[in-house]
Parts: C-alpha cells; structure tokens; sequence
C-alpha cells in the first residue's frame, strides 16, 4: 500500500494511553518506534517495509494524536505503554524496530520482556552511557541552532532541510510538531537521552538483534553503536553509508533492504558489519 494511510486510535489497555496508530501492509507485524522528531508513518521506507510485513507505527505518548496522562514523565513510562500494545501479539513473532528516542524505548523494553519479541533492531539509538562522567556521548539537540543540527544529524544537509521544513504544513501540524518537541524534552531531558543503568542491563536481550548506523552520524558517533552492539550478547552491527542520524530518511532503500533481511532472518552478511561481544 503507497501513500498516506489513516492513523486510528488504540488503547493501551493497562495504562489507559491512547496511542495514535498507522498500519501499513500485511504479513509478520513489525513495530516502529520513532524519534524525538516525531513519527514519519508516510516516509518511504514504511512503504518499502510493508511489502513484506504489516508496518505498525504508533505515536508515543504525548507525539502526533496521541493522549499525555499527567503521570507519565519517563521513558520507563513509554516503556510500559509499549508492553500493553505488544501484548496483542503471542508468536513472538513481532519484529521491534527503534529509531534514535525510539531505540532507547525498545532497548528498555526488550531488556524486560525479551520473550515478547522475534527480533530487535535499533537504529541510531540513544539510551546508554559509554564515556566518562565528563564525556558527551550525545551531541545536545538542544542547545545547537538549526543549521549546526543539519550538520550533525544528516550526511546532506539538504535532505535535512527537507525532512524538517515547515514549509506548507498546516496549523493543525505546526501544532503536533511543537507538542512532538515538548514531549522529547518531556522524556529526554533528566537524565540528558540515556539511562545510566541500561548498559549493564542489556546482557538480558536474548532475541536476534540488529544495531543498524548511520556513518555520518555526529550526535550519535558510530563508535557509541558499536559500544551498545558489543553490549547486547550476539547482536550485529551494521552501517549505512551516506547517512547520519537519520538513516531510514537520508537512505530509504538501503535501510529497508537491511531491516528486511533481519526481519525474514536472511542475515548474507554484508560487508560493513561487525559482531558484539
């Protein structure tokens, strides 16, 4: 299915959260959590994704449509919203899928409940601590104009320019926009984008994992993915050339390529890729 998709409302049964839902296609279900930017449910790779699988894109709480209890302040809290949605799926088939923000919340989650899940795939993820106390693993999002962002998030600029226009949006999406910034800060600020007792957790994940990198990446450095990889007993870590932090908008194609590899457990191995510890 091409183009735009309706999104519905589901509720998130235990925590009461009602999340704002795109689906796309059919087969295996695979889940997209997105980053503090917001959901891209009509980017091209969710296309390209679901011709193979049934593409299920949620808003986080507080992101695009869906609902913000006053209680929820963490991504723990994301975290618990995500468990109640996944528990609609059984065969541990569910294919988890966490970009930037994104990835941190499905690192938490597979850390909890690894039994829920068939594969992991963490895409530029936030989420650890790898340097000293005095180190910035993440580059700070917030304190840098626009021009040095595009900079340090894409590989071309220019793409990024296009990804984060305003231009023609209407005042119904300036709004969800600035309600999407409001809720990264909501769950990113305090501790800054980690968790600094994630990293001695990860050695929980026992599901096929696959830490996917863009190469230019600047706010996150490919040798923090490389550290999350090592990290997580068994996974693989991959780059995508010609992309930085947002590699499943800079190269749509080549990461869905990967994505759908591991996601059919067709795994040839290409090159750019090192295994974790």
């Amino acid at each position: 299915m091409a183009g735009s998709s309706p999104a519905s409302i589901t509720s998130a049964a235990g925590t009461g959260v009602d999340l704002e839902v795109v689906e796309r296609g059919s087969g295996a279900p695979l889940v997209v959590l997105h980053g503090a930017s917001g959901p891209t449910p009509d980017a091209p790779f969710v296309d390209l994704l679901a011709q193979q699988n049934r593409v299920v894109v949620p808003s986080h709480p507080g992101f695009g449509r869906s609902s913000l209890p006053e209680w929820m302040d963490s991504v723990e809290d994301l975290v618990y919203v995500y468990l109640d949605l996944l528990e609609e799926y059984d065969d541990r088939a569910v294919t988890l899928v966490g970009v930037s923000l994104g990835g941190w919340v499905a690192a938490e989650l597979a850390v909890r409940r690894p039994q829920w899940l068939g594969r992991l795939v963490l895409v530029d993820a936030v989420g650890i601590r790898v340097g000293g106390r005095e180190d910035r693993d993440i580059a700070d999002i917030w304190a840098v104009g626009t021009e040095e962002l595009l900079r340090i998030g894409f590989h071309d600029p220019d793409k990024g320019r296009q990804y984060m226009s305003l231009e023609g949006k209407s005042k119904d999406q300036l709004e969800i926009v600035a309600r999407n910034q409001e809720s990264a800060v909501l769950f990113g600020w305090e501790p800054y984008l980690h968790n600094p007792k994630l990293r001695r957790r990860l050695d929980r994940i026992d599901v096929p994992t696959l830490v996917l990198w863009g190469a230019s990446d600047r706010i996150t450095h490919p040798d923090y993915g490389k550290a999350y990889a090592a990290s997580i007993p068994g996974a693989t870590f991959q780059l995508v050339e010609d992309a930085g932090h947002f590699p499943h908008i800079e190269q749509p194609h080549e990461f869905a390529a990967a994505v759908g590899r591991f996601a059919d457990r067709r795994l040839p191995g290409p090159a750019g890729q090192a295994g974790g510890a």
